[in-house]
């Protein structure tokens, strides 16, 4: 036999281990994620949406290409990635001028993209579109 003394760990020190490898899990899954925004997923030439679609002075959100389009004045509309600069999320809604995401508080101007509130730092970059007729093109 060894001269070393034998270390057998508890049940309690085996579930105490287990448990901060779950918490330590859960906390990497909150983490903030990358810095840069995942790119739209359309290709050029896909169809978006119609233009009857987008309200005058709203927008939609298309979260499968994680694009929205607004039409801040009737004829005129603008594309942005729908994906907030702040953690990631999706934006959630489309009110009058303003992209709101509801996950942390952040706005975005509807026209632009720049931020308006929130802890979001930089603007949703915008995305190229082509309004062919009714229709809403990715260019």
């Amino acid at each position: 036999m060894s001269d070393r003394p034998s270390f057998r760990p508890t049940r309690r020190i085996v579930f105490h281990g287990l448990g901060a490898i779950g918490v330590a899990a859960a906390l990497a899954g909150c983490g903030g994620g990358s810095s840069e925004p995942a790119a739209p997923e359309a290709a050029a030439g896909d169809e978006l949406a119609a233009t009857s679609e987008v309200p005058v002075g709203g927008g939609l959100i298309l979260s499968d290409q994680k694009i929205v389009i607004t039409q801040p004045t009737e004829g005129d509309f603008k594309a942005f990635t729908a994906v907030c600069t702040h953690q990631g999320n999706t934006v959630t809604a489309v009110e009058g001028a303003t992209i709101e995401c509801s996950f942390h508080g952040s706005s975005f101007s509807a026209e632009t993209g720049e931020v308006e509130g929130g802890p979001a730092g930089s603007a949703l970059a915008a995305v190229a579109i082509d309004v062919q007729g009714d229709r809403i093109l990715a260019a």
